[in-house]
């Protein structure tokens, strides 16, 4: 069955564009990208290296929705000091604010349960985005390092080094 999402949930949900990427506000970086912006890099790095054996456009829609949440919660960082489970309690929360399509907390809780393929690859796909993200700010002069060396080790994990050569 479709889900009707009225006019309102999608004015809501198109909140993220105005959502800054707090993790390069951090560490200095001046008009940083949206966490919109963000997960539109992640859709299309995805669908420019998705392996023929992962669902392409359920890795696409859950790209796009992965970070739905932040339009309430803003963007919570690992620095912010807020716990893995009660970033999760937020989360839930928000997407309880939010009246989207049906299948839109399911592919959330998907990613975060990162126990199918396409999950563990949208995860892999965050982190290089940030890497690649990394490396346009570090063209005007920034040293990013840190944001770049968190890819490598989590492809390893999941199988996807052969993705970064």
């Amino acid at each position: 069955m479709i889900s009707v999402v009225d006019r309102q949930s999608l004015i809501d949900g198109l909140g993220l564009k105005s959502v800054a990427r707090t993790g390069w506000l951090r560490v200095g970086i001046e008009d940083v990208e949206s966490v919109a912006a963000h997960s539109w890099g992640m859709a299309f790095i995805a669908s420019q290296i998705c392996p023929d054996e992962i669902d392409r456009a359920k890795v696409i829609e859950m790209c796009i929705v992965h970070d739905l949440a932040e339009v309430v919660t803003g963007d919570i960082t690992p620095h912010d000091g807020v716990s893995t489970a009660e970033k999760s309690r937020l989360e839930r929360a928000a997407f309880e604010q939010l009246s989207l399509a049906d299948n839109t907390e399911q592919l959330f809780d998907e990613y975060e349960q990162q126990v199918t393929l396409e999950a563990r690859f949208v995860r892999f796909v965050d982190r290089l985005d940030m890497a690649l993200q990394a490396s346009v700010y570090e063209a005007k002069g920034a040293d990013l390092s840190e944001f770049k060396e968190s890819v490598k080790d989590l492809a390893h994990d999941h199988g996807f080094s052969h993705l970064l050569e």
